[in-house]
């Protein structure tokens, strides 16, 4: 199932579920403020950029992809909750930009809690709750994953394996996740966004795994 890509509204109006290829209105950049707040000091593991690279690079591949209002919205916030605040910062993105942003980021959240699971416990269970999240949500998802995967293999390139050290998980750990993300989500979201991701996860089977292929889709 592809993006949502509802028409424009009448008379110039967009509303939340209209495409935002054409440009961008007052609740985006609205919803691009509270993504400052939220993350402002936030750094990315291993290179130590600011977070708020990945959140525009997501709200980025979701327009470019043809996503809604909302899920435009929702990939600037996707993380706020699980980073900053859990519930309560998600009761607040929903008392400002409604329940369908909300539901979105909600779902795109492996952890609500602030002392977080296990590592793999928490990631099998987003694989996991996929299916059965609000279709809106995938196209969100896969555009959190193919920024973070191109990330990954970016610096792979560049440092070598060993670059893995930064994270929570290791080589293998890390592959088995995008190969589950890839099963769960490229069928579901389909395009151009769905290919580039199954392209750069073979890419990191091969950075991460020499001399070895990727499992198939």
């Amino acid at each position: 199932m592809g993006p949502s890509n509802a028409g424009s509204a009448p008379d110039g109006e967009r509303g939340p579920g209209a495409p935002v290829g054409a440009g961008v209105g007052p609740r985006f950049a609205a919803a691009l403020q509270m993504a400052w707040d939220l993350h402002r000091e936030q750094r990315r593991k291993g290179s130590g950029v600011s977070y708020l690279g990945h959140l525009l690079t997501v709200a980025g591949l979701v327009v470019d992809a043809g996503g809604s209002e909302d899920q435009a919205i929702a990939a600037l916030l996707h993380d706020g909750p699980e980073d900053h605040g859990g519930l309560a910062t998600l009761r607040d993105i929903e008392a400002r930009f409604g329940a369908g942003v909300a539901g979105i980021v909600e779902a795109c959240s492996d952890t609500l809690e602030q002392s977080k699971p296990r590592w793999r416990t928490r990631k099998e269970a987003f694989v996991e709750s996929i299916g059965s999240a609000p279709a809106e949500a995938w196209l969100v998802m896969l555009a959190d994953k193919l920024a973070n995967a191109r990330s990954l293999a970016r610096d792979l390139g560049q440092v070598g394996p060993g670059y893995v050290e930064h994270f929570n998980a290791g080589a293998e750990e890390q592959l088995w996740y995008f190969e589950a993300l890839r099963s769960a989500l490229v069928p579901r979201v389909g395009g151009w966004i769905a290919e580039e991701y199954s392209e750069v996860v073979g890419a990191l089977a091969g950075l991460l795994r020499p001399g070895r292929r990727a499992a198939s889709p």
